[in-house]
């Protein structure tokens, strides 16, 4: 046991240190805020895309995947507002704005690809084509896999409802839709918390190198965000400082937490490897 503890303290401290010495809470700011600017584009290019295939529902469904998993009185606001922008009538579907709103869409990528790579202890030397290239292959595909998911969430009622009428005892599920919507954001959140460690980082991770970095990450995520809004709802009175403005700043800093999290995760990941490394050199 002892050991165990001298191994935990010593992996703690490598990855601690290593995210203050190289300017963590500089690249949580700035990953909070590529990320922000990002959410709006990613959902119009999103709901344009879903749209000319015929997913009419996409955009309430990819408003709760976005901020089911957020505080209710951070995303409250901001859901909103998006969805109001997102059902709006737009001329010119996907025209050349659309496009640009993918490319702006794939910069929270980028931020996050950075981000990684400094934890990790990677230098990038890929060029900056196929790096943009891979940012705007994770953003189409996030849209394709959030159109399936709204089709199956317009179909599984109609789904419930037929079967009811053949078998009674079906009906209670309908009940539980919504519960399934919260399940799919979660397991939505995890894959991608996988596949972001898997395949932005220059270094091609194992799954089972990048789990437990992950694990940390979201209890850590789950615990914040049930702090952060006890905090909203105690103590904080952005709303006098800040007037229409507050709903923003909250935002921000909401996901400066979450970005710094997310890259203390993958500092202990680092720090993980490192430490395994060293006991096989030892």
């Amino acid at each position: 046991m002892p050991r165990l503890g001298k191994a935990i303290a010593r992996i703690c401290a490598d990855a601690f240190g290593h995210y203050f010495s190289d300017d963590g809470w500089a690249m949580a700011s700035h990953v909070a805020l590529s990320i922000l600017m990002a959410i709006f584009p990613f959902l119009i290019f999103a709901t344009a895309l879903a749209s000319f295939i015929g997913a009419e529902a996409f955009a309430d469904t990819a408003v709760h995947l976005v901020f089911d998993t957020w505080p209710q009185q951070i995303a409250g606001p901001i859901a909103g507002e998006v969805q109001r922008v997102l059902t709006e009538q737009h001329g010119g579907i996907l025209t050349l704005s659309v496009a640009v709103a993918a490319y702006f869409a794939s910069n929270g990528i980028e931020a996050l690809r950075v981000s990684l790579n400094r934890a990790y202890r990677i230098t990038e030397r890929r060029s900056f084509i196929f790096c943009r290239l891979q940012s705007l292959a994770f953003v189409l595909v996030a849209t394709l896999g959030m159109t399936a998911i709204s089709f199956l969430l317009v179909l599984a009622p109609l789904a419930v409802r037929l079967g009811a009428s053949w078998f009674p005892e079906l009906s209670h599920l309908a009940g539980t839709i919504s519960l399934w919507r919260y399940l799919i954001a979660f397991v939505v959140l995890v894959l991608g918390l996988i596949v972001v460690h898997l395949f932005l980082p220059a270094r091609r991770q194992r799954i089972r190198d990048i789990l437990p970095g992950i694990a940390m990450t979201l209890i850590a995520w789950f615990g914040a965000a049930a702090i952060f809004a006890r905090y909203l709802e105690s103590f904080a009175n952005y709303v006098s400082t800040y007037a229409g403005l507050a709903s923003i700043v909250v935002a921000i800093v909401f996901l400066y937490i979450v970005a710094a999290i997310f890259i203390i995760g993958a500092e202990m990941n680092a720090a993980i490897l490192r430490y395994r490394a060293g006991k096989a050199a030892g």
